[in-house]
């Protein structure tokens, strides 16, 4: 699930109108930054198996980026974060709430469409994962679902211009089109190696582009004020 966690994020960002949407959405994919970036050091695995063209699902090895404690402990760390970067928000400690809502809501999403293989805490723990994606069309509607469903929320409530709005709705909606693809016809990967990075290239584009598009009119990050003061002098 990829475009779902997007949907999922602007429907918390709609919750916070005073921090940039694009903080929701990097905070709703941080596990698989964490899943790809894990992989590519051979801390934790991906398999493409032989009926990959039939399911389409890799099997994942990733109990320190998509276990359940580990997803909990990154979202504490994610909500740290949002403290630091925002001193001045008079709506920090939502803020807050809301990103480590969006972290941990990764876990919950992934669950309803993986196997079971999302460990409750080590890799030798119960997994768990309902499995939706072995009815992938289900699974796909169900996902397309969300994305609508978190656009008509947070664009009917932003305060983004038109063109900022309709850019952000267009970018959901390719990354819909792309998971669909993925998720039905593209071939195999050729290897683990190429399917982390060229994933986590792909996470990285996505972010930058909402975190641009998303911008407020209003209170920026501390680092950013920071910055911006050095710039003047």
């Amino acid at each position: 699930m990829f475009a779902g966690h997007i949907g999922a994020a602007l429907a918390i960002g709609r919750a916070e109108r005073e921090v940039n949407v694009g903080v929701f959405i990097i905070a709703a994919l941080f596990l698989d930054y964490l899943l790809w970036l894990f992989v590519l050091l051979g801390w934790e695995s991906v398999v493409i198996p032989g009926d990959f063209a039939d399911t389409h699902q890799p099997e994942f090895g990733f109990p320190y980026s998509h276990g359940l404690l580990a997803s909990t402990v990154w979202a504490a760390l994610a909500g740290l974060v949002t403290v630091v970067s925002y001193p001045r928000l008079r709506t920090k400690w939502r803020a807050t709430i809301l990103v480590v809502l969006a972290v941990l809501s990764h876990w919950f999403l992934d669950a309803l469409v993986h196997r079971p293989e999302l460990p409750l805490a080590d890799s030798g723990s119960p997994a768990v994962g309902l499995g939706m994606w072995n009815n992938m069309s289900f699974a796909l509607a169900i996902e397309a679902a969300i994305v609508m469903l978190g656009l008509a929320l947070f664009v009917s409530g932003s305060a983004l211009g038109r063109r900022r709005s309709t850019a952000l709705m267009v970018l959901s909606l390719v990354v819909m089109v792309f998971t669909g693809v993925g998720m039905t016809i593209a071939p195999a990967p050729p290897s683990q190696t190429a399917m982390a990075a060229s994933s986590l290239a792909t996470l990285v584009v996505v972010c930058a582009l909402a975190f641009w598009l998303g911008r407020p009119s209003g209170l920026m990050p501390s680092w950013q004020s920071l910055s911006n003061g050095r710039q003047s002098q």
